[in-house]
This record gives C-alpha cells, sequence and structure tokens, in this order.
C-alpha cells in the first residue's frame, strides 16, 4: 500500500493558508477520507478545523514570549524550536497512525457469533500541515528545515504554496510572489503546487498568463509603468 502524501501548506502572511487548509480538510471528509492534521502555527488564536497533532498544546507561545524577552516573530521561532526537539515522536506517532489495524489473531477462532467484531481502521491517505503566518519563520529556519527534511524522509511531500490572488494583481507583487516561490522551491527541493486563493475575489487567469507567456508580462508592466504605478 501506497505511505499518505503529506501536504505542507506555506505562504505569505494574510494569504489564506488556514482557509485553504479547512477547505481541502472538509473535502478529502466529505470524500470518507479524513486526513491526519497538523498544526505548527503556535501564536494562532483557533483554527477552523480539528487537529491531530498542535503545537499549542505542548508550548504556550505567550509564556515563551515572556520567559525568553521575545517579540513576536521571535517567540514564534522559539516555539517551533522547542517543538523541534520532539520530531522523532511526531514521525513516530505518524507512522503508527498512519497504517491500518492489523488483524486480530483470535478473530478467526471466536466462536461467539453474538460478539461484534472490532472494524479496521482505516488507513491514513494524507497529512495536512498547517504552518506560522510568518513564512519566513519557517521557510529560513533551522527548525523548519529539520521538521520539514524528516517529514520528507518518511513520507513523500508535497509544498502547497498558497499565493493571495487579489494581492498579486501587480506585476511587482506577482514577481515577488514567484520569486519567493521558486527560492522555497530550490531550498527544499520538494515538489510544489501553487495554489491561487480567494480566486473568487479575483480570477488568477492573470497570473497563468504570466507565468507561461513572458511578453503578456512585459506587457502588463509597461502599462503599470506609463499608468505610474511604480
Amino acid at each position: 500500500m501506497a505511505p499518505p502524501v503529506a501536504v505542507v501548506c506555506v505562504g505569505m502572511a494574510g494569504s489564506g493558508k488556514t482557509t485553504f487548509m479547512q477547505r481541502i480538510n472538509s473535502h478529502l471528509h466529505a470524500k470518507h477520507k479524513p486526513p491526519y492534521v497538523l498544526n505548527l502555527d503556535p501564536a494562532v488564536h483557533s483554527v477552523p478545523f480539528e487537529s491531530n497533532i498542535d503545537i499549542r498544546d505542548s508550548i504556550n507561545y505567550k509564556e515563551v514570549m515572556k520567559q525568553y524577552n521575545l517579540g513576536p516573530n521571535g517567540g514564534i521561532l522559539t516555539s517551533l524550536n522547542l517543538f523541534a526537539t520532539k520530531v522523532d515522536q511526531i514521525i513516530s506517532i505518524l507512522e503508527k497512525r498512519t497504517l491500518p489495524t492489523p488483524p486480530n489473531p483470535e478473530s478467526a477462532t471466536e466462536t461467539d457469533p453474538s460478539k461484534p467484531s472490532q472494524p479496521l481502521r482505516k488507513p491514513i491517505e494524507h497529512i495536512l500541515v498547517d504552518t506560522p503566518g510568518q513564512i519566513e519563520v519557517f521557510v529560513w529556519s533551522a527548525s523548519g528545515s529539520i521538521l520539514l527534511e524528516t517529514l520528507a524522509s518518511s513520507f513523500p511531500t508535497v509544498i502547497a504554496y498558497v499565493i493571495d490572488t487579489p494581492r498579486t494583481s501587480s506585476t511587482s507583487t506577482f514577481m515577488s510572489n514567484m520569486l519567493y516561490a521558486c527560492s522555497i522551491l530550490y531550498k527544499t527541493k520538494l515538489p510544489m503546487v501553487l495554489v491561487f486563493n480567494k480566486a473568487d475575489v479575483k480570477d488568477a487567469e492573470f497570473a497563468k498568463e504570466w507565468m507561461s507567456d513572458f511578453e503578456a508580462f512585459q506587457a502588463a508592466l509597461r502599462e503599470e509603468e506609463e499608468a505610474g504605478a511604480f
């Protein structure tokens, strides 16, 4: 049986990572294929989905800030550092949970037909990982690299890079997102999927055109320069 696929959700602050996680989680539940969900954002107040492993259960973000006299970003980074020390336990839990329930040898010799048999646990096919809102805290930190590399060494792993479509409609923001995505792609050396979020507000066709047709991007760039957008 194929191992579960881990989807690590990253993106700029406010791009809609958590909302994307909630939607893909709901979709998989509707398909009767519930995922195993990890929340690695210690500063989030609440998440719109149930997490199987939540960094907030073992790390108190505000206490870390107070104890080490840190600001918000430093508190998130230190919380991730502390959580990364438990990475072996996390992988062990994932490996155990993603396996199907082993058959009970006693069930074959069971003589009481009235006794209900224990239902088999379905194997997990997807692991979803939500990361902190500040992308650089996870992507460029040692603890983020440890968590990501350990996960990728145990399961097939994909990066889902979430892009705020309305905000990236300007050529400068679009190119900034593309450069960030490329830098993450080459740093992690993992497969990446670009997720153009909030497409109900702004259609992402312009972004697809700019990615496939450099001349179209150049034309849009000239239009913005002539309009004084820079």
